[in-house]
């Protein structure tokens, strides 16, 4: 009778037991599902670019803004918007608007390489001029960047360079580029 006896007790501490633990393992992973939420947005940062360039009969105003997420210290990933304004006085006015996936790896905390695929709507309207009538072009412009530079802090000083540049189609006069790269 008391091995009976011993062992249903043996079986109800380990039922007790077992329950404690289940419910603390379920608080845990509940904690866990709160912290890594937070965790999430501890590892985004914001940032972006403005450009403003003013000329003899010239404009060029940009904003480009974007986040990114550090998968770790050395990898971040994210996504990037653009919108342009474009004008020359007399001859064309621009407006240009997308969108970017941005990837950037930091070998060591001062270099930073990075990669950018870029895809922006172009809509141009020239003006009539040298017995030319007025028109419009309107098109897709995708480029592929790949850069370096050198990176103090939350700012990035660098160059890229875009692999699919075709001068004839491109929204840049050049594939060669260099930026300033700033997350917060």
């Amino acid at each position: 009778m008391k091995k009976i006896h011993l062992s249903i007790v043996f079986k109800s501490f380990f039922v007790i037991l077992a329950s404690l633990f289940s419910n603390v393992t379920i608080a845990q992973e509940e904690n866990n599902v709160i912290d890594n939420n937070n965790q999430f947005w501890n590892k985004v940062q914001f940032g972006g670019g403005l450009g403003l360039g003013i000329g003899s009969g010239y404009t060029d105003i940009s904003v480009m803004p974007s986040a990114i997420y550090n998968v770790n210290q050395i990898v971040s990933v994210g996504v990037g918007l653009q919108f342009g304004y474009l004008a020359s006085k007399n001859y064309y006015d621009s407006y240009v608007y997308g969108g970017s996936l941005i990837t950037l790896v930091n070998p060591i905390p001062e270099i930073q390489l990075s990669a950018e695929l870029e895809q922006v709507r172009v809509n141009t309207d020239y003006d009539a001029r040298n017995g030319f009538p007025s028109y419009s072009d309107n098109f897709w412009n995708t480029a592929l960047y790949l850069g370096a530079g050198y990176r103090t802090g939350s700012v990035t000083i660098g160059a890229r360079y875009d692999v699919l540049f075709n001068d004839d189609r491109s929204l840049y006069g050049s594939a060669f580029m260099p930026f300033v790269r700033v997350y917060f």
